[in-house]
């Protein structure tokens, strides 16, 4: 009978609440919220589970150890002292990646972790005078060492590559959004399938792509190749492909509109490839028009996300794009509610609409806002006073 144990997802600042929820749809256990991670309990089973299924975690970790540190040398002495032997083989390839959160080192993260491989090497060579090999790229078994003040967690990484890389992407546009990003924000607005969606700046189409898995509850890393606990020596293979049928029935059908739209007959092209690798095709829409001349055209409760070109990514005249955003949305989206991602807060000003919600998110090293609006056809003071059930005024502005 499998026994539960500690399991750590990590996240993107912002996503830590969003990546709980989903934990504990799953079925997780004694869920605790962090900052960019979220601990929780399961089994074996659970953690694969997880690495199919979570939309907004980066990578599973399994704590196999937790000490106090002090120095550098303290932790090669206590790393050396560890029976590795428990969790790898002297012919296995192993990988380290280190972040260190402390005053007490001075080293960086980069040589925390060349620290951590010697001390690994040396113990392997003392006890049975042979010594495992390194491969970043492809290891048999991959650590993670956390130090944050005294205090260090080494952990088997059971993802391997980043939980984002969920295997659909064919081909990208400049500075294309992470898929983690992408799922979180589309979750964030609420968005479960039953209304329509639209992306109407969107690029290579990883928004359009990551709403309509959630519409159809698809999970997020069944197009991925490998996981990195497939290497281990406890992997259940029967397990594995057991809990992967589960999930693969659980896929519905949804019958709302997921749209795209790009000014850009390249990023249609891309994102049309990336919608077909990703198997949904039949969901999706993308179509070659400029935003700033449509309107909306489907009836029922509609959901817009933006991720515009940023100052940063693109040369624009910022005041003057996000006031056409706002234009367009006042006078062509009425009753949609549209968010929209950006790190030129100053330039949100200029949208001339406001905001009925506001989260600090990050997007890559952007410090961004995730922000709502939600439009109205005539005043706001007659929305109030409709009260025809088909749409909801949850606005307290």
């Amino acid at each position: 009978m499998n026994q539960n144990f500690k399991m750590v997802a990590t996240t993107m600042f912002g996503l830590e609440e969003v990546l709980a929820t989903e934990l504990r749809n799953l079925g997780a256990q004694d869920v605790k919220v962090g900052v960019r991670n979220v601990s929780f309990k399961g089994d074996k089973g659970f953690m694969y589970k997880a690495n199919i299924a979570l939309r907004t975690a980066i990578r599973i970790l399994k704590p196999i150890q937790q000490f106090k540190v002090f120095d550098e040398d303290d932790l090669y002495k206590k790393l050396k002292r560890f029976n590795w032997e428990t969790v790898m083989h002297v012919d296995d390839t192993f990988a380290i990646a280190a972040v260190v959160n402390s005053k007490q080192f001075t080293s960086n993260s980069h040589y925390i972790a060349l620290k951590s491989k010697d001390a690994i090497v040396d113990y392997f060579r003392e006890k049975l005078h042979k010594r495992p090999s390194i491969d970043i790229k492809h290891p048999d078994v991959k650590f993670h060492v956390h130090i944050h003040r005294d205090f260090c967690t080494v952990s088997l990484d059971s993802s391997g590559d980043s939980l984002h890389k969920r295997g659909y992407r064919m081909s990208t546009n400049i500075a294309p959004i992470n898929e983690v990003l992408a799922a979180g924000l589309v979750l964030l607005t609420g968005y479960d399938g039953s209304c329509n969606f639209i992306d109407p700046m969107c690029g290579s189409g990883t928004i359009l792509i990551e709403a309509a898995m959630i519409a159809n509850k698809v999970p997020a890393n069944i197009n991925r190749p490998e996981f990195a606990f497939e290497k281990w020596a406890d992997y259940d293979e029967d397990l594995y492909y057991k809990i992967q049928e589960v999930l693969l029935k659980k896929i519905t059908n949804s019958h709302f509109k997921i749209m795209g739209f790009d000014k850009a007959p390249s990023a249609i092209r891309k994102a049309k490839e990336n919608i077909e690798s990703a198997n949904l095709t039949d969901f999706v829409g993308v179509h070659h028009v400029n935003f700033f001349n449509s309107m909306k055209e489907v009836f029922g409760k509609t959901i817009i996300l933006f991720n515009p070109p940023y100052g940063e990514r693109l040369n624009i005249d910022a005041q003057e794009f996000y006031k056409k955003i706002g234009d367009t949305l006042k006078h062509g989206y009425e009753d949609a509610t549209a968010w929209f991602i950006t790190s030129d807060i100053e330039a949100l000003k200029y949208v001339g609409l406001r905001t009925s919600k506001r989260l600090a998110m990050k997007n890559g090293d952007l410090d961004c806002k995730f922000v709502r609006y939600d439009m109205y056809a005539g005043s706001k003071k007659a929305k109030k006073l409709k009260n025809n059930g088909e749409y909801t005024n949850d606005s307290k502005n």
